[in-house]
């Protein structure tokens, strides 16, 4: 007979859940061997979002083999509670905030940007180098693509729920707690490069004439060289960050850590 093991997720991982095994005990026939990843992305759960895997009252890693009659319970990131005494499964927190866009998220990228957070986005790339960069350069992967979340090399890796930019931007921002590090306008929203001060005359002969005479204070960017100021789009973009902010700390308010 099938060896038969049950798993149950908790919190937002019952996103990726069929909505009929949601926040219930699932009973999962495994093969010999099979490891407890394997057990979980079989229903739908990226590990790049699980933080913490109890199989009989003990913490494992992702590389433990589950066996006839074990209980499975896998949960999220803790923000707020005192995980230390059990198995950690990365060595570094899963929580960053060196991101690195897939192309269907690219406007969220932007918004990023905008807030001050390092973000890169890559454009028409195949899922092997868009892993590949996330792991050489570190960086969580923000992607609406579930099956890139599955690939074994993603370590850092997030779901993006909405499919509005505005509303991923509150999300990511909520999720990962980013309202204390952000450092709006210090970013180059086209090419995430880090802004400098740059005297108006270095940047007088690509100005449109009205800029030239109603602008003092500009800013450049050293990697593509587009320069910024604060012109009739600057209130827009600070309603937008202003907004951001605030609707970040009401979903965690809302939502709790």
């Amino acid at each position: 007979m099938p060896s038969i093991v049950s798993v149950r997720f908790y919190a937002e991982l019952n996103d990726f859940v069929a909505s009929a095994k949601r926040y219930c005990d699932i009973e999962c026939a495994v093969a010999p061997g099979q490891t407890v990843k394997d057990l979980i992305e079989a229903q739908g759960v990226p590990h790049t979002e699980v933080d913490l895997i109890v199989v009989g009252g003990e913490s494992v890693t992702f590389e433990h083999r589950v066996v006839d009659g074990d209980h499975v319970s896998v949960y999220p990131v803790f923000e707020s509670f005192d995980v230390a005494p059990v198995t950690k499964l990365r060595t570094q927190p899963l929580r960053l905030t060196r991101f690195l866009a897939d192309g269907n998220v690219n406007q969220l990228a932007r918004y990023l940007r905008l807030c001050g957070f390092d973000t890169t986005c890559l454009g028409a790339v195949d899922d092997a180098e868009l892993v590949n960069v996330a792991s050489r350069e570190a960086r969580l992967l923000l992607t609406r693509d579930v099956g890139v979340l599955k690939r074994s090399a993603v370590t850092h890796g997030y779901f993006v729920r909405s499919t509005d930019p505005k509303e991923q931007l509150v999300e990511v921002m909520s999720r990962f707690h980013l309202c204390g590090d952000a450092r709006p306008f210090t970013r180059c929203m086209n090419c995430n490069g880090e802004l400098a001060v740059v005297d108006k005359k270095e940047v007088l002969e690509g100005l449109q004439p009205d800029t030239r005479t109603h602008y003092e204070e500009f800013m450049r960017c050293p990697v593509c060289s587009r320069v910024y100021w604060k012109g009739s789009h600057y209130d827009k973009l600070v309603a937008l960050v202003d907004d951001a902010l605030r609707e970040s700390e009401v979903a965690r308010e809302v939502n709790g850590p």
